[in-house]
């Protein structure tokens, strides 16, 4: 299994694209600042995380504050742990993934001041898949857009959800309305993010990722809209998949 120490390992699978990884890299040390390039994703991240804890709680049967002490997690693109770290303080014994060693890097340093136990490395998909790593819980959330094989990640992320176990997979529709929301309005008018962060190209259609967790062996459980309100300024769960939606599939 590749860990931080052999970097290199995490860009010889056919999924990952290593301008993607590079493009995050760049922006590795802003992963917690609130106003910084990953403003967006603060905004965004209380809704996800509820939605995450309240249909995982529901699946396994857990109440409490720790409703998920004794399962497992792993966060497939963890990024600086924004995911991560919740979800550990929620009970379960977390690793963090990511193709990037300044994502890990970060991530890393933001758990140890936390004072928080998580398992972060430097791999992929592919690598844990081969090695035979199996979760309870696999989040792949804002991911699937940015690699290069899709079918071939999703065949792989699908090996690392244990038997009776949930993947969540969030991202953005490819339509009319998310190019003119999600690519040029968050982009290049409020700049929220910066330009060329996503590739509306590779923006997936629900019925196109759903096909290929059907593919991959999983069943597809729900489909999730999720949409910004600009007069509130703020998320929340909605029936439009238009732009972000989130995909619950099960083993």
């Amino acid at each position: 299994m590749t860990d931080a120490a052999h970097p290199a390992a995490a860009s010889t699978d056919p999924s990952v694209d290593p301008a993607e990884v590079a493009k995050f890299s760049a922006m590795a040390a802003e992963w917690w600042d609130p106003a910084g390039k990953f403003a967006p994703l603060h905004k965004f991240n209380p809704v996800r995380l509820q939605f995450i804890r309240e249909t995982a709680a529901k699946h396994f049967g857990r109440t409490g504050l720790r409703p998920f002490d004794g399962l497992t997690l792993l966060d497939i693109g963890c990024g600086g742990g924004l995911l991560a770290e919740p979800m550990t303080r929620l009970g379960f014994a977390v690793t963090g993934a990511d193709a990037s060693e300044k994502n890990v890097k970060t991530a890393r340093t933001h758990a140890t001041t936390s004072g928080l136990a998580i398992d972060y490395r430097v791999t992929t998909a592919e690598s844990l898949a081969e090695a035979g790593v199996a979760c309870d819980v696999v989040l792949n959330m804002e991911v699937v857009e940015h690699v290069a094989d899709l079918p071939g990640y999703l065949n792989a992320c699908a090996r690392l959800v244990k038997p009776g176990g949930l993947m969540f997979v969030a991202t953005l529709n490819k339509t009319l309305k998310s190019l003119a929301l999600a690519k040029i309005g968050v982009e290049y008018v409020l700049r929220w993010l910066p330009p060329g962060t996503h590739d509306w190209t590779r923006f997936v259609e629900p019925e196109r990722l759903t096909g290929f967790l059907k593919d991959a062996g999983l069943t597809v459980k729900q489909t999730q809209g999720v949409s910004f309100n600009p007069l509130s300024w703020s998320w929340s769960l909605s029936n439009d998949t238009d732009v972000n939606y989130i995909v619950v599939a099960g083993r």
